[in-house]
């Protein structure tokens, strides 16, 4: 599809949402919230111990939980733009992160405020119209408050280019990893913050570790997920009397290890002394890396519980689809510890198979819908389902077809508790980490890994009963392998970007 399309397309919409008989009375608001590397065991509800999550379980007991969903991608920008775009990772023009390196320092805090041209990484094409696109032709005000990840601020795939009539937050995936930033984006212009640059790095040897003022430098005074906060709360006072779209893309609990103070102290006294960690990984150091990460993930369910009293302030929680999720599994980082909180839940905690990686602990996420008198509280669904659903799923609510073929299914009638049409299969590829491939057939999840080396053989397990992907059955069941090899030739498409090449596949498709 090409620019000119694109356009028409839009302007299509613009006069289906100026028709009369476009009335947003009855739509309900959609509140899409996304954690950042949230781990599948790290809320409350779904098992974890340690860290307290009150408001994000309390949704849960108000709606469903949906035990079986998965991300699209298991690193932050193929997630973002597969949950915006309706296409999977076989088929997405944003298959991996890439920094666009030839660009120059692109990794420099510095080089990127004085060269705005440096932050951001690779734009979708002008011809992708994402879920916003479609609730603003249907009349929604549609605002984006967080991590973006899909375009520079020098390219046509910003958030107010892609569907979003305000966004507030970070352009560049490389600037979250400060939450102490020099600037934030607000729509098109910088909002300069009252931070300075720190550079990653070491403690200082001069420094005592264990001394709290060796830290001063890493918490300065404005804190992006506080801020970003507050405008995606004044979003909803400012549109309380319009049918909205909030994507609500949350920086936490991705590293960098920064906290509000409060929630630190509280998980110091929780869990008492520990080892500090004196920097390394391109992150800051932390005097207490445990209490620190339990306390951005409470800090984050606060936020969660003010986005809810504020749709009931403004009366419009009752009319409001609020689903809330994560972009990938649990970071392997070793500071973390996800053994410490069992990060994966139910699924392997290791670094081969959480956060870039195609196993259930990198790609299944905690993920939870609420929508009170359709949804019934406490209530499960086990259908499986995915983030490139997200486009179907929100035609479906508006009564739009989806603007092109996407990959997804509605799973609209899950959530209406009506008969749910099922997915052939979930595909993924993910052109890093070795490059892999995974695809699951009701219980049966199969995944090559290492496929820059060569062709792979297939793993194949049964979820149902080895959900922690322990036992290889492939050679019990060749007729499940050989099926699931032909799926995943069907899946892959050729990347129209060089750099998410895996050669291997490209080698298969001309066979």
């Amino acid at each position: 599809m090409d620019i000119k399309k694109h356009i028409v397309l839009i302007l299509l919409f613009s006069l289906i949402s100026c028709s009369p008989n476009n009335q947003l009375d009855n739509q309900p608001n959609v509140v899409f919230i996304l954690a950042d590397d949230l781990g599948y065991g790290e809320i409350g509800i779904l098992g974890q111990k340690k860290i307290e999550t009150p408001n994000i379980d309390q949704l849960a007991k108000n709606g469903m939980i949906l035990t079986d969903h998965y991300t699209g991608s298991p690193v932050c920008a193929p997630s973002r733009a597969i949950l915006l775009t309706g296409l999977h990772s076989g088929n997405n023009p944003i298959r991996g992160n890439d920094e666009w390196k030839e660009r120059g320092n692109v990794w420099s805090f510095e080089a990127m405020f004085n060269n705005p041209e440096l932050e951001g990484q690779r734009p979708l094409p002008d011809s992708i119209i994402t879920v916003a696109d479609i609730l603003r032709s249907k009349g929604y005000k549609t605002g984006m408050f967080g991590k973006w990840g899909l375009g520079a601020p020098n390219t046509n795939s910003i958030p107010n280019n892609k569907g979003f009539d305000f966004f507030y937050g970070y352009n560049c995936q490389r600037q979250a990893h400060t939450f102490y930033p020099t600037h934030l984006w607000k729509n098109k212009e910088r909002h300069i913050l009252n931070n300075q640059i720190v550079d990653k790095g070491r403690l200082d040897k001069d420094l005592d570790p264990n001394n709290e003022e060796s830290y001063t430098r890493y918490n300065q005074k404005d804190y992006a997920p506080t801020l970003i906060h507050e405008e995606a709360l004044k979003f909803i006072e400012r549109n309380k009397e319009e049918s909205f779209f909030l994507y609500y893309a949350s920086p936490i609990p991705h590293l960098p290890l920064q906290a509000p103070v409060e929630w630190v102290n509280y998980y110091k006294e929780k869990f008492g002394d520990e080892n500090p960690y004196t920097g390394g990984s391109g992150y800051y150091p932390n005097q207490y890396p445990k209490a620190t990460y339990a306390a951005m993930i409470s800090y984050l369910d606060q936020q969660v519980g003010e986005l809810v009293s504020k749709l009931k302030e403004i009366g419009k929680y009752e009319n409001t689809l609020i689903i809330f999720s994560s972009d990938n599994g649990p970071t392997h980082i070793e500071h973390v510890d996800i053994n410490f909180f069992n990060s994966a839940g139910p699924f392997l905690n290791s670094k081969n198979t959480v956060k870039g990686n195609l196993n259930e602990g990198g790609i299944r996420v905690p993920t939870i819908v609420t929508w009170p008198n359709v949804i019934p509280s406490g209530s499960k669904s086990s259908h499986p389902s995915t983030f490139y659903d997200y486009l179907a799923t929100v035609s479906d609510l508006v009564g739009e077809s989806p603007p092109y073929k996407t990959d997804g299914i509605s799973f609209l009638p899950t959530l209406e508790g009506k008969n749910q049409e099922k997915h052939k299969y979930l595909y993924w590829e993910f052109p890093s980490y070795g490059g892999q491939q995974a695809i699951r057939i009701d219980e049966w999840k199969g995944i090559k890994k290492d496929l820059f080396k060569g062709p792979s053989k297939l793993k194949l397990f049964n979820l149902s009963v080895d959900p922690k992907e322990l036992k290889d059955i492939a050679s019990e069941y060749p007729e499940i392998v050989s099926k699931m090899e032909n799926m995943m030739k069907e899946a892959h498409k050729t990347p129209t970007m060089d750099i998410f090449k895996i050669p291997v596949l490209e080698n298969d498709k001309k066979n």
